[in-house]
């Protein structure tokens, strides 16, 4: 899996967690492309500790170091949390509705088309001729819109959705 994240060419950090505590099991976890390697059983301080010292020296390098939360507007998310919150408030989102709010973050602004919800999320590379993806949209939308005065979620007609806290 490392291996296969190196040769993507993608260079964020990697702290490979194991039971296999041999000295060349461990070798072989640095040689497969992993920046650190902690072995079980281990002290959550000591995890914490690595972890901040991966993401110290990605940011000196100029690494690219993964966000874990996304903003628009007053809605804020999240990813390791899996929570969401817009203007303080909490909003339950069952996983794909989370997973549909994700991707719609992570291109804010931009229109996301029914097809790349399609492909993204439910990893369908045809269009199965369903209305699933305005159904969730719907849905979504009534979770993030209800009780607050400016809609977040647009439709924008014959081309998809997008995210943004403008009109």
């Amino acid at each position: 899996m490392v291996s296969a994240i190196r040769a993507a060419g993608l260079t964020m950090p990697v702290l490979m967690l194991s039971a296999l505590t041999s000295v060349d099991d461990r070798i072989d976890g640095l040689k497969a492309g992993a920046d650190d390697y902690l072995c079980k059983p281990f002290s959550f301080a000591e995890l914490s500790a690595r972890i901040e010292a991966l993401v110290r020296r990605s940011e000196r390098l100029g690494g690219e170091v993964p966000r874990t939360r996304l903003g628009v507007g007053d809605l804020e998310i999240d990813l390791l949390a899996r929570s969401v919150h817009r203007a303080g408030r909490v909003i339950a989102l069952g996983a794909r509705e989370f997973n549909i709010l994700e991707y719609l973050a992570r291109h804010a602004g931009e229109v996301v088309t029914r097809t790349m919800m399609l492909e993204k999320i439910w990893n369908y590379h045809f269009d199965p001729g369903s209305n699933v993806v305005d159904v969730h949209i719907g849905r979504l939308r009534r979770k993030l819109e209800d009780g607050f005065p400016t809609p977040i979620l647009h439709t924008v007609r014959g081309a998809g959705y997008r995210l943004s806290a403008d009109n």
